[in-house]
């Protein structure tokens, strides 16, 4: 329950920050939602993007995997949408590098922007709360376990009788049971001394 609720926070902090990326500095001041997914496939362009078909679109669709996969505890969800986050990251650093000659991260503030930064670390975080998540089968698993009652020692018949030679046990004075073997062989011993004298 506790892994549960830590890995959702993490997980929903991980999405915040994916979001939150593309509304910042990438690039040279350019922000990530001025970058067109086209880009990421066809090479950097200076084209400006459309919100709806910006880098915010794939960010966007992580952070409703990662609700959906709180709702349902699923572990392997969180991951895909770290994943999915990291994945098109790596893939616009890729292209920035292709086309600029190369990235960095500059003093005087150019080069790499914090919004490489809080996209990179959202998928991250979201990969450790899969990792820290129990996720369901956990729980399903101690729920049998809980439903399954012991088994009940068998309750004799009332018109049954008690036969020690059938269990190898009899009841003593005090409630305790011991072996009826060997009285049971001194009872057919003894008969056959009597005859023999």
């Amino acid at each position: 329950m506790v892994r549960n609720t830590l890995g959702a926070v993490l997980a929903l902090a991980g999405a915040t920050a994916a979001v939150w990326s593309p509304f910042r500095a990438w690039n040279d001041g350019r922000r990530g939602r001025d970058y067109r997914i086209e880009d990421l496939f066809d090479g950097i362009t200076d084209v400006k993007a459309e919100l709806a078909g910006s880098l915010l679109l794939p960010f966007v669709f992580a952070a409703l995997v990662v609700l959906i996969a709180v709702f349902l505890r699923s572990r392997l969800l969180v991951a895909l949408a770290g994943l999915v986050t990291l994945g098109f990251t790596v893939l616009w650093m890729v292209r920035q590098g292709q086309a600029g000659g190369g990235i960095a991260v500059n003093a005087d503030g150019s080069g790499l922007g914090m919004g490489v930064a809080s996209a990179a670390g959202g998928g991250v975080l979201m990969l450790l709360a899969a990792a820290i998540m129990n996720g369901r089968r956990g729980r399903r698993t101690r729920r049998g376990r809980r439903d399954v009652a012991p088994a009940a020692a068998p309750v004799p018949d009332e018109g049954a009788t008690y036969a020690p030679e059938a269990t190898g046990q009899v009841p003593t004075m005090d409630g305790r049971h011991t072996s009826a073997r060997p009285a049971i062989e001194d009872a057919r011993a003894e008969p056959g001394q009597g005859s023999g004298a």
